[in-house]
């Protein structure tokens, strides 16, 4: 992963893949300022996260994460890389199995497939993590979304085999690979995705990303793009109000759930809280749990 100021997130997002069977995180900071970088230093020290630095923000994730995909399998020898985002947790479908379980028996002649990716919502706050918060599924309609000035649902993610010339696209989403097929449903993955957990860091990461935007000319997002509009939606003032619209009000929740727009599923908490008799850090999984 590529990281930037996800400290609330980060030591939780780390436990929680090493607890489910991966070997070893490759990590890009990119100049975090509010504590990520000494977050992931102590993973390092275990020997659990292999980390690099790149000051620069000029929206490279493209050929940072293709340079990390490819040293996953020439320094690593790694048969599966998963490319992910500090708010995004990889399961099993089966609840019974572990992502490691569920990729040995995905054969590797597929080569490449993707990952279904949910946004996990709730209330709004002004700071901090949100698990207990975060616990309902996003399935609302497309056209409820656009009503609210928001973005569709996420495009799904790529895993692909160990390549030493593997190219990873902007966004995780597309690799050079070609795929042949996705695998059993048996041993399907899916990604719960936790990207407006609180005011605080969502500002942060609009804020970072539409810099990020104007340092590259060379990239040219679409009008669309949902970043570029939250980011103009900060300049002109009205972003916190397109937050408040991304979470549900107390009162919405019946109506929305009882519509099928939402689903409770508090996997991602439970598996965390289970965690804590067991992490790496758990002084740092705490401080992410709160």
């Amino acid at each position: 992963m590529m990281v930037r100021d996800e400290v609330d997130v980060v030591a939780a997002m780390v436990e929680h893949h090493l607890d489910q069977g991966v070997d070893l995180i490759v990590v890009t900071d990119n100049a975090s300022v509010d504590g990520t970088t000494e977050v992931l230093a102590a993973y390092e020290a275990l020997g659990r996260v292999e980390l690099h630095h790149d000051p620069e923000h000029r929206k490279q994730q493209h050929q940072v994460v293709t340079r990390m995909a490819r040293r996953a399998r020439t320094e690593h020898r790694a048969d599966w890389v998963l490319n992910l985002d500090a708010d995004e947790f990889v399961f099993a479908r089966d609840p019974a199995l572990t992502v490691r379980q569920a990729l040995e028996a995905t054969p590797l002649h597929l080569n490449a497939f993707t990952v279904d990716v949910v946004n996990m919502i709730g209330p709004t706050a002004e700071s901090g993590a949100g698990f207990d918060r975060l616990v309902w599924r996003d399935h609302r309609p497309e056209d409820l979304l656009l009503e609210r000035e928001l973005h569709g649902h996420p495009t799904p993610n790529a895993v692909h085999r160990g390549e030493c010339d593997i190219v990873v696209q902007q966004g995780n989403h597309f690799t050079s690979m070609p795929s042949n097929g996705q695998p059993d449903p048996s041993v399907a993955l899916e990604v719960l995705h936790l990207p407006w957990r609180s005011w605080e860091q969502f500002e942060r990461k609009v804020v970072n990303a539409g810099r990020g935007y104007e340092a590259s000319p060379h990239l040219r997002p679409s009008p669309k793009h949902h970043g570029m509009r939250d980011y103009r939606l900060w300049k002109e003032g009205r972003l916190h109000a397109t937050y408040d619209a991304r979470c549900p009000s107390p009162a919405e929740f019946d109506d929305w759930a009882a519509r099928g727009w939402v689903e409770h599923d508090t996997r991602l908490l439970d598996r965390l809280t289970d965690l804590r008799s067991r992490a790496l850090r758990p002084d740092l999984l705490e401080a992410s749990l709160g």
